[in-house]
């Protein structure tokens, strides 16, 4: 698969089979994300792997907690409060494996650098035939003291981007985009 088709493909996946993610697929897909540049090249991304389904289901519950205690009133808020507010809803769709993408301290470019390192681990996966998705849902309970306890992350680690990554159930079906606004100047 070459670059222009991996962007093509990639789509975000909420469906996934029970398979395992092969360990030595998972250390790829971080070497691709490593490949990422950074400001100055600090690299500061760090990366926590969680394949305990247990404590996901807990991260899950306790990040939905999070949210439903911070949400502001809005037409959005209302559709993710009755998300959240169902117990069957796992923010993390029961995928085998999540991978947590974070900053080693809190700096001026470090969520840019760790996106883009996301982006390269999530067109690596597309490229393996996995699926991935980014998890806005658990990103503010992960920057809680309680949610870098949960993983025993450092208290000076920024949890940045936390990818879910599993083999789909099914084929995502296609998602319309909208043409690009482009303003020309000169």
């Amino acid at each position: 698969m070459n670059i222009d088709q991996a962007i093509s493909a990639r789509h975000s996946t909420r469906e996934y089979t029970t398979q395992a993610v092969d360990e030595e697929v998972i250390v790829r897909l971080i070497g691709a994300a490593t490949l990422a540049p950074s400001a100055m090249n600090l690299q500061p991304w760090r990366f926590t792997v969680i394949r305990d389904q247990a404590l996901l289901d807990r991260i899950s519950r306790e990040a939905k907690a999070c949210l439903l205690e911070t949400l502001a009133p809005g037409a959005q808020s209302e559709r993710f409060h009755a998300l959240l507010d169902d117990e069957h809803f796992q923010i993390f769709y029961h995928a085998p494996v999540l991978i947590l993408i974070s900053a080693e301290a809190p700096g001026q470019s470090v969520v840019e650098d760790c996106a883009l390192a996301a982006q390269n681990l999530m067109l690596s996966a597309c490229a393996e035939g996995l699926g991935t998705c980014w998890i806005g849902f658990a990103q503010r309970y992960l920057n809680t003291p309680q949610g870098k306890q949960a993983l025993n992350l450092p208290q000076t680690w920024v949890p940045v981007a936390p990818i879910i990554v599993g083999h789909p159930k099914t084929e995502p079906a296609p998602v319309a985009h909208q043409a690009p606004q482009i303003r020309w100047i000169g």
